[in-house]
C-alpha cells in the first residue's frame, strides 16, 4: 500500500510544471521534472508516463517491456525501437542490434536524459518522415533502458536504495579495484542483475553498447581495469577518429587511461563477457550549474550528434567477411576474403559440409584484419561432396567473447579447376554442369539443405 501510495504522489509531483525549469510546452524536448539541487530531474513515476504514452501513441514503431523492477519493486522500462512492420531488413538479412542504458547513477540526470533523447528522437523522427530516423528504424532495432536505477534516481542520490554502486556491481572483476560500496557480490542488486539478464536474452547480437553517465565531457572504452588497450583496439581507434574527425572533437579514451581505474563496471561486463563494442558516453557536469538549463535539444545537440553517428553506422562495428573468389582443385583450395567492416577476427575457418549440414572438413584457423583483403590457401584432404556447401565460420571481434556467425559463401564466387584439356573439373565441389553454366553467367545459385526449405 504504501508503494502505491508513493507511486501517486509522485506521478502528482511529477506534472506540476515549475517556473524555476523554464518549462515550455512548445519545446518537445525539454527534460520534464522538477528542480533539484539546481538540475531539471525527471522522476519516475513522469518517466513511466511518457514511455507509456509513446508506447500507446506509436504501436507500429515503440514495443515497452520491463527487463526487471528495482529493489523498491520499481519496473526498469525498455523502449524497443524498430519498424516492427518489419521482422528483417528489406533484403531479408537480420536487424542490427543497439543497447542504450542510462540511470546507473541516480543522480547524474544529463546522462539519463541522454537515453531518453536517444529514444525520443528516433520517436519524432519517424513520425515527421526524417529520412534518417527511418531508415535507422528500418534497419535497427533500438533497446533503450532510460533509468536503471530509479530508487537512486528519485532520492537524488549516486547509490541504489541499498547504497550500492550500480556501475561497480557486474561480474567483471567485480572489487577488484580501489572504489566504494561495489555490493557484496557480483549482481548483488536487482537492478544491475535485471540489465545482465536482458543483455543475455535479449540482445546477445547486439553490434553496439553505450552506457550513458554525467560528469567529464569524454567517451571511454575498455578496459577499466587496465591500461592496456583491448583486442579491439583497431575498432575503438577507428571510432574514435571518425567521429572526432567529422562530428565533435570529444576526447575518446581507453577508461582506465581518461577517466581512473574501474572495475565491475557495465561497460566491460558488455565488452569482456558478452563482446560487444561498448563505450560509456559521459556528459559534461554543468548540470548543476545554476540557470544553466535549456531545452535538450540544444543541451545535448553535440552529444546526440555523436550517437547518431554510431547508430548510423553500427553495421560496421564487427568484422564482415566477403568471399570474393573460392578455387576448389584437387588437392587445395584457395581463398580471397576483404573485411567490409572494422573489426578484426583472428578465429576464421573455412568450412565444407554435406548435404544434412554436417561439416566434413574444416581448415586451420586463419585472420583477416580490419578493413582489409586477406588471400589464404589450405590443404584438401577429402573430396568436396557435389552437394555440399561452402561456409565461413568466425567470431565478430577479436575478443573471446565475441559471438561467432556461420555464413554460407555465394556460390558465384566459387570456381574449379580445369583439367589439361581446359574442361571444367565438375565431378567435385559444389557444383553440377547446370549450377557451373550459371554461375559463369552471373546467376547466383543457392544450395540450400532440405531443412532450410
Amino acid at each position: 500500500m504504501r508503494v502505491a501510495v508513493g507511486l501517486v504522489v509522485c506521478m502528482m509531483l511529477a506534472v506540476v510544471p515549475s517556473a524555476a525549469a523554464q518549462y515550455d510546452p512548445s519545446q518537445t524536448a525539454m527534460w520534464p521534472g522538477e528542480p533539484v539541487d539546481s538540475h531539471v530531474h525527471m522522476t519516475w513515476a513522469a518517466l513511466t508516463l511518457e514511455v507509456n504514452e509513446w508506447a500507446d501513441e506509436n504501436p507500429d514503431i515503440v514495443d515497452l517491456v520491463s527487463a526487471g523492477e528495482s529493489e523498491l519493486g520499481r519496473s526498469l522500462w525498455v523502449v524497443r525501437l524498430s519498424d516492427w512492420s518489419m521482422e528483417t531488413k528489406a533484403n531479408g538479412s537480420a536487424k542490427e542490434i543497439i543497447y542504450i542504458d542510462g540511470g546507473h547513477h541516480g543522480n547524474e540526470y544529463l546522462g539519463t536524459a541522454l537515453a531518453w533523447l536517444s529514444a525520443k528522437w528516433y520517436i519524432e523522427g519517424w513520425n515527421d518522415g526524417n529520412e534518417e530516423a527511418i531508415t535507422v528504424l528500418q534497419n535497427t532495432e533500438l533497446h533503450i533502458l532510460i533509468m536503471l536505477n530509479p530508487d537512486g534516481n528519485d532520492i537524488d542520490t549516486r547509490w541504489n536504495i541499498n547504497q550500492v554502486d550500480l556501475n561497480r556491481n557486474y561480474d567483471h572483476y567485480w572489487n577488484t579495484c580501489p572504489t566504494t560500496q561495489p555490493g557484496s557480490s557480483a549482481f548483488s542488486e536487482s537492478e544491475t542483475a535485471a540489465n545482465s539478464e536482458y543483455m543475455n536474452a535479449y540482445v546477445t547480437d547486439a553490434d553496439l553498447y553505450v552506457t550513458m553517465h554525467t560528469g567529464v565531457w569524454i567517451i571511454l572504452y575498455p578496459w577499466g581495469k587496465w591500461p592496456e588497450q583491448p583486442p579491439d583496439w583497431e575498432l575503438f581507434w577507428r571510432i574514435r577518429d571518425d567521429v572526432q574527425a567529422n562530428v565533435s572533437e570529444i576526447p575518446i579514451q581507453n577508461a582506465n587511461q581518461g577517466l581512473y581505474p574501474n572495475c565491475g563496471t557495465s561497460r566491460d561486463y558488455g565488452y569482456g563477457q558478452m563482446g560487444f563494442p561498448t563505450f560509456t558516453f559521459e556528459t559534461d557536469d554543468e548540470q548543476f550549474v545554476p540557470g544553466s538549463f535549456e531545452n535538450l535539444n540544444d543541451r545535448l545537440s553535440e552529444e546526440m550528434d555523436v550517437m547518431r553517428f554510431l547508430i548510423n553506422d553500427v553495421w560496421y562495428w564487427r568484422a564482415r567477411l566477403d568471399v570474393q573468389a573460392l578455387t576448389v582443385s584437387d588437392d587445395d583450395v584457395e581463398m580471397t576474403v576483404e573485411n567490409l567492416g572494422r573489426a578484426s577476427t583472428a578465429n576464421a575457418s573455412l568450412q565444407h559440409m554435406d548435404a544434412s549440414g554436417e561439416v566434413i572438413w574444416s581448415s586451420p584457423m586463419f585472420t583477416v584484419n580490419a578493413s582489409n583483403v586477406t588471400k589464404v590457401d589450405f590443404d584438401l584432404d577429402m573430396k568436396p561432396h557435389s552437394d555440399g556447401t561452402w561456409a565461413l565460420m568466425y567470431q565478430k571481434r577479436v575478443i573471446n567473447a565475441s559471438q561467432w556467425v556461420n555464413e554460407s559463401i555465394n556460390a558465384s564466387s566459387i570456381q574449379t579447376d580445369k583439367d589439361d584439356e581446359g574442361n571444367l573439373l565438375t565431378g567435385f565441389g559444389l557444383f553440377n554442369p547446370v549450377s557451373v553454366i550459371l554461375s559463369l553467367l552471373g546467376i547466383s545459385v543457392v544450395t540450400k539443405r532440405e531443412d532450410d526449405i
